[in-house]
């Protein structure tokens, strides 16, 4: 990005490229703005219909985690046509449409190429009211930090590419990734969080830095109470750690500090590169509290306080 000319600001841009946020928001109305984000990636799952599923819920998380309703898809399709069986690419669709539709939100085409190595995503549209937009800066010190979804996606589907995880395991990831963000959303917009995200490829502290980069902040994690995949650190502990993670590890490492009883295998964890996770949020603790016990009267149970937000500190991350 830093190789872009730069351009004059339009006044209508209310989220652009500035701090690294989950979508775009431009002002149309005084009271609508767009919310666009766009994501694609190579099979995760091998089961077609699953794929095109958590495809969709990726990429319409964007959409969420900026405060915006959900309206229009394009899907975006690489695929070797002449290699593969089209029932693969059916499959596929059928799984993005379905969860297009359960989010409310309607496919309008899309855009398809003859590929090496399939590739399915989706540009997702979506609306907000101006005054209403979520943005991934704006923490504050006093502020507590939720999560809505457990960590170790990107452990447990490396554990199955190398058929080292258990069905249970497998079944359990792959039901977190195709979860919408729907439900945590549409609970938080009747709160006042200063700052969201979603949790995807830079793992949760990378997108915990990019939050606390952003509001000139420290976020400090409570490593014990941050909800985890059944298996996840036995897996890791066996060395089963994707590429992405540890990138992320090694990217943050100046940027973190930790107690002597948090150990280097559990940050790695915590960088784990994830696909389609849940919203990191920053709020105060008394709307927290009742957000938490919201979500878990929705059946949301792992939706958990995680940290809190300090005054900056030498590091922009803290685990303790």
């Amino acid at each position: 990005m830093r190789h872009l000319p730069e351009r004059e600001t339009d006044p209508n841009l209310l989220v652009g490229m500035d701090t690294s946020d989950d979508g775009g928001v431009y002002k149309l109305t005084d009271d609508i703005a767009l919310v666009q984000s766009v994501d694609y990636f190579t099979p995760i799952v091998d089961d077609p219909y699953m794929f095109g599923q958590i495809a969709a819920a990726n990429a319409l998380s964007d959409i969420y985690a900026m405060g915006g309703k959900p309206t229009t898809v394009l899907n975006i399709v690489g695929f070797p046509i002449k290699e593969l069986p089209d029932e693969i690419l059916a499959g596929m669709m059928k799984g993005a449409s379905d969860k297009v539709d359960e989010a409310g939100a309607a496919i309008v085409g899309g855009h398809s190429i003859d590929d090496q190595e399939p590739k399915f995503g989706l540009a997702a549209t979506g609306i907000v009211h101006p005054e209403k937009v979520w943005a991934n800066k704006g923490a504050e010190p006093g502020d507590v930090l939720v999560l809505t979804k457990p960590l170790g996606v990107g452990i447990l589907t490396t554990a199955i590419k190398r058929e080292a995880a258990t069905a249970d395991q497998e079944k359990a990831v792959t039901k977190v990734m195709a979860q919408l963000n729907r439900t945590a959303a549409e609970t938080l917009s009747a709160y006042t969080p200063h700052a969201v995200t979603d949790v995807t490829g830079f793992g949760l502290l990378g997108h915990a830095f990019e939050m606390a980069e952003a509001s000139h902040v420290t976020f400090s994690f409570d490593s014990e109470t941050i909800p985890l995949l059944d298996g996840a650190v036995i897996l890791a502990e066996q060395g089963i750690i994707p590429g992405g993670s540890k990138a992320n590890a090694k990217y943050l490492a100046s940027h973190i500090a930790r107690e002597n009883h948090v150990s280097e295998l559990m940050q790695s964890i915590l960088c784990d590169a994830i696909t389609s996770g849940g919203l990191l949020i920053a709020m105060s603790e008394d709307e927290a509290a009742n957000y938490v016990q919201d979500m878990h009267d929705k059946g949301e149970t792992d939706t958990k306080i995680i940290g809190k937000v300090m005054e900056r500190n030498t590091q922009s991350i803290f685990l303790k």
